[in-house]
C-alpha cells in the first residue's frame, strides 16, 4: 500500500510538493526538472546538474541550493530521465549566465546514455559542459564491464562540487578535483526487505531469515547490527577486491549512514554507533558523521554505509555552508577523539552498604529471585496484553526491573532492615524501570518504606501497604483488592499470614480479570475505543504475578 493519488502522476506531484515546501526551488515548466529559484545568483559560476530515476528521495532535488546543486532532473520511478529534459535543464542554466555546466551522474547505463546524449547536444549549441561519473559501489570484487554502480556517495560529491562551484572555481578544475574525490569514496548497502514501484509487485523476494548484502549481489543470514556493520566495513576495505576503498590506520573519513527508506531512526542510530566504533577500532579517524535518509529506495528496509577519505582541504569543502533542504546541519568538530559523556552532579546510590544482612535476608533473596523469574517468564505475555491497548512494552518494562534486581542481588548485601530494603527497591525502580508502571511502583515503595524502618510485624506491613496504596490509588486495579485483604495482617497471628497472602493473591487475580470491563481514563488505552479493549490490563496482571511469586517463594 502507498499513500498516493495516482501512479501516473506521483512523481510530478512529489516534485510539486517539494517545490511548494521550499521557496529556494522552482520547477522548469513542461519538464520534471527542479532548479534553484535564484538562477541569477549563479551568473559567472559553474552550474551543477544531477538527477536520475525517482524513488530515491531526497536525492537529487533535495540537494539543490547555494553550495550544492543548481538543478536536478527526475525520471519516472527507478527510470533514467529522458535526454530532452536534461538538455532543457542544461540550456536554462547556461542561458541564465552560468560559466559552464557540470553534470554529476551515477554510473548506471540509462543515466550515462541519457545524460551523455544531452551533453553532446548541448556542446553542439556552444555550451561549456562536462560530465563526471560517480561509481562508489564496493559490492563487486570483480566489477563487470559496466563498472561499479553509483550509490549514496554521489551525495557527498554533490557537496564537494557545490563548494568548489560556489568558490568560483572554473569547470576544468572542478572536474579534476571531483574525479579525484570519487576515487576516495566507497559504499556498500544491505536490505532486509524489497521495495515496490508504485502499481507493481515487490522488486524481489527475500527468503525467510535472509538479507541482501550489496543491494542485489548476494544473500546472507540476518544478523545483529554489530555483525552487519562489521561485514560491510570489512568488505568495503578488503584489499583483495578490485572495488575496495584503501583505508589504513590514521586516515580521516566522513561516514554517511544512509537509511534506504524503511528503517527506524532508532535502528539508524544503533548502526551509526556501531560503525563509528568499528572504524575507530581500526585506527581510522571519523571526522564527520551524517546519519539519516539521503538516497533511499522507496520503502526498502535497509541501509548503506559510505566512507569518504578526506584531507583538510576536502574537509573544508565538505563543511562549507549550503542552503540545500536535505543536507543535514552538521557540526564542524571531529567525531573521533572527543569525550561523549558528562558526569552527573549527583549519583543516586542505595544505602544497603551501610546495613548488615539480617535473619530474613536469605528468605528475601529467594522471594526477589522468584519475582524476577516470574516477570521474565511473563515478559511476552504482558507485552501481548499491552499491545491491545498500550505501547506493547509492559513486559519489557518489567523485565528491565527484573534484570536490575538480579544484578543488584549479585553485587549488593540485602539489608536486614526491611524498610531500607523497600527504599533500595524504590531506588532501583527509579533508576531502571521507566514507564507508567515504574512511576507507580516507585510511588508505592517510597511511601511504604518509612513504615517498615522500625518494625516489620504484620501491623507495620499493613500500614506500609496502605500508605503505598494511598500514594498511587487511582491505578490499582489488582493491588487495591489485594491490599484490602492484606490489611488483615494487622490483627492476624503470625501463623495466619500465609493464608492471608494466599487470599490476597486470589483477590489480585480477580482484580486483574475485572479490568476487561473497565473504561480507561488515562494512558494510551484512554484513546482507544472501548469495543477494541477486550484484554485485562497488563499492569494489573503483572502485579498479580508479583504477589503470586512472593507467595510461592514464602511457601517454599
Amino acid at each position: 500500500m502507498k499513500l498516493l493519488n495516482s501512479v501516473e502522476k506521483c512523481v510530478d506531484e512529489a516534485l510539486e510538493g517539494l517545490v511548494r515546501s521550499n521557496v529556494g526551488l522552482a520547477l522548469l515548466q513542461g519538464h520534471r526538472v527542479v532548479l534553484r529559484s535564484d538562477l541569477e545568483s549563479i551568473k559567472g559560476k559553474v552550474a551543477l546538474l544531477s538527477g536520475g530515476g525517482s524513488g530515491h528521495e531526497p536525492a537529487h532535488a533535495g540537494y539543490i541550493g547555494v553550495g550544492m546543486l543548481s538543478g536536478a532532473v527526475a525520471g519516472a520511478v527507478f527510470a533514467s530521465p529522458p535526454p530532452g529534459s536534461v538538455l532543457a535543464a542544461i540550456l536554462t542554466l547556461w542561458k541564465g549566465g552560468a560559466s559552464g555546466v557540470l553534470l554529476i551522474v551515477k554510473n548506471y547505463t540509462g543515466d550515462r546514455l541519457n545524460f551523455g546524449i544531452a551533453v553532446e547536444q548541448a556542446r553542439l549549441q556552444g555550451v561549456q559542459v562536462d560530465m563526471v561519473i560517480v561509481a562508489d559501489d564496493c559490492a563487486f570484487a570483480q566489477p563487470s564491464k559496466a563498472g561499479r554502480r553509483g550509490l549514496c556517495g554521489t551525495v557527498l560529491i554533490h557537496k564537494i562540487a557545490g563548494a568548489l562551484a560556489e568558490k568560483g572555481c572554473p569547470l576544468d578544475e572542478i572536474v579534476a578535483r571531483v574525479n579525484k574525490a570519487t576515487k576516495n569514496i566507497g559504499t556498500l548497502g544491505v536490505s532486509l526487505s524489497p521495495c515496490s514501484v508504485p502499481g507493481c509487485l515487490p522488486s524481489f523476494q527475500l527468503p525467510p531469515g535472509e538479507m541482501e548484502l550489496g543491494l542485489g549481489v548476494f544473500f546472507t543470514q540476518v544478523a545483529s547490527a554489530d555483525e552487519v556493520v562489521q561485514t560491510i566495513i570489512s568488505h568495503i576495505t578488503d584489499s583483495s577486491s578490485k572495488s575496495h576503498l584503501s583505508l589504513k590506520s590514521g586516515d580521516k573519513v566522513v561516514l554517511c549512514v544512509n537509511n534506504l527508506g524503511g528503517l527506524s531512526c532508532l535502528e539508524i542510530a544503533v548502526v551509526s554507533k556501531v560503525a563509528v566504533h568499528c572504524l575507530e577500532e581500526r585506527g581510522v579517524l571519523v571526522v564527520r558523521v551524517m546519519a539519516g535518509s539521503f538516497m533511499t529506495s522507496l520503502e526498502m528496509v535497509g541501509m548503506s554505509l559510505s566512507l569518504m577519505k578526506v584531507d583538510e582541504e576536502m574537509l573544508r569543502l565538505f563543511d562549507a555552508k549550503t542552503t540545500a533542504p536535505a543536507w543535514p546541519n552538521l557540526s564542524t568538530s571531529s567525531v573521533s577523539g572527543r569525550n561523549m559523556f558528562i558526569k552527573p552532579e549527583e549519583k543516586l546510590a542505595a544505602a544497603s552498604d551501610n546495613y548488615n544482612e539480617g535473619s530474613l535476608s536469605s528468605v528475601i533473596r529467594l522471594v526477589l529471585e522468584s519475582v524476577c523469574k516470574i516477570l521474565l517468564q511473563h515478559q511476552e505475555e504482558l507485552n501481548a496484553l499491552d499491545r491491545a491497548a498500550g505501547d506493547g512494552d509492559c513486559g519489557s518494562t518489567h523485565a528491565l526491573l527484573a534484570n536490575a534486581v538480579q544484578e543488584w542481588l549479585h553485587t549488593s548485601r540485602i539489608p536486614g532492615n526491611l524498610g531500607q530494603l523497600v527504599a533500595d527497591l524504590a531506588l532501583l525502580v527509579q533508576q531502571s524501570m521507566g514507564g507508567s508502571s515504574g512511576a507507580l511502583y516507585c510511588l508505592f515503595l517510597s511511601a511504604a518504606a518509612p513504615h517498615l524502618m522500625q518494625s516489620s510485624d504484620g501491623a507495620a506491613w499493613a500500614k506500609a501497604l496502605h500508605a503505598g496504596t494511598e500514594a498511587m490509588k487511582r491505578s490499582l486495579d489488582a493491588l487495591c483488592p489485594a491490599v484490602e485483604e492484606l490489611m488483615k495482617l494487622s490483627t492476624a497471628p503470625p501463623d495466619g499470614h500465609i493464608a492471608i497472602l494466599q487470599s490476597a493473591v486470589e483477590k489480585a487475580d480477580l482484580g486483574a480479570e475485572s479490568t476487561r470491563n473497565l473504561t480507561a481514563r488515562a494512558g494510551r488505552a484512554s484513546y482507544i475505543a472501548s469495543e477494541h479493549l477486550t484484554q485485562p490490563d497488563p499492569g494489573a496482571v503483572a502485579v498479580a504475578a508479583i504477589l503470586k511469586a512472593i507467595l510461592h517463594a514464602l511457601k517454599a
